[in-house]
C-alpha cells in the first residue's frame, strides 16, 4: 500500500477494472468539551463524498447526496449517505466499473464536501481517503490520500480518474476550496476547476 500525493502525477490503472474511493471520519467534540461537547460528537458530523462524470470537463451525473446510481447501470454507484461518521471502516464510498461506464464520460472527479448546512470540515477529525483495487470482486486498499486538516474550506477535490484511451489513471488533486453549502450548482463549478 502506498500514500499517494500531487507530485507523484497520475496512477495507471490498467487492469484495475473496478476502483473504490472512500472516505472516513470521526465527529469531534470541536472547542467545546464537557456536555455541549459530547453531545455534538454523540449528533456526528455529516460529510459527504461525492463523484461527478465528466465529459469533456462538463458535468453530466453525479453519485452521491440523493443519487446512487446516477449512470443506471451500476458503472458508478454511492454506498449511501452517512450523516454522522459513526462507525468503523469507510463511511461513504464511491466504486466505479471502468467497462460499464459511457465512452462519453471522459473523466470522475471525486469530491468530499460539508454539503449541508450546520456541517464543516472542523467539526471532523480523521479524516481519510483511501483507493481500492475491487477487481474481481473482493476490494483491497491500495493507497491512501492524507488531506491537509489546516482548512477552513468546506470541501476538497480529493481525487481525478482520467480516461487514457483504453485505460484509465488515477490523478491525486487534493485542494480544498469553499462551495455554498446545500448548492448542487457550486460543488459541480468546483469539480469543474479541478
Amino acid at each position: 500500500m502506498i500514500t499517494l500525493t500531487k507530485e507523484d502525477g497520475p496512477a495507471d490503472l490498467d487492469g484495475v477494472t473496478h476502483m473504490s474511493i472512500g472516505v472516513s471520519w470521526d465527529p469531534t467534540v470541536g472547542a467545546s468539551g464537557g456536555v455541549l461537547g459530547k453531545l455534538r460528537q454523540k449528533k456526528g458530523t455529516d460529510l459527504d463524498l461525492i463523484a461527478i462524470a465528466m465529459h469533456d470537463g462538463d458535468p453530466v451525473r453525479l453519485a452521491g447526496l440523493d443519487s446512487l446510481d446516477p449512470l443506471g447501470n451500476g458503472s458508478m454507484v454511492h454506498s449511501g449517505d452517512n450523516q454522522t461518521g459513526h462507525g468503523d471502516g469507510d463511511d461513504e464510498t464511491v466504486t466505479v466499473e471502468f467497462a460499464s461506464l459511457p465512452s462519453s464520460i471522459t473523466s470522475i472527479v471525486f469530491v468530499a464536501a460539508a454539503y449541508k448546512k450546520g456541517s464543516s470540515f472542523q467539526k471532523a477529525r480523521n479524516i481519510s481517503f483511501k483507493v481500492y483495487d475491487a477487481t474481481g470482486g473482493s476490494s483491497q486498499q491500495v493507497a491512501d490520500i492524507w488531506p491537509s486538516l489546516l482548512t477552513q474550506d468546506n470541501a476538497c477535490a480529493v481525487a481525478k480518474a482520467i480516461r487514457a484511451g483504453g485505460t484509465w489513471k488515477l490523478e491525486v488533486i487534493n485542494e480544498t476550496g469553499k462551495i455554498k453549502q446545500g448548492d448542487e450548482h457550486a460543488l459541480m463549478r468546483f469539480a469543474v476547476s479541478k
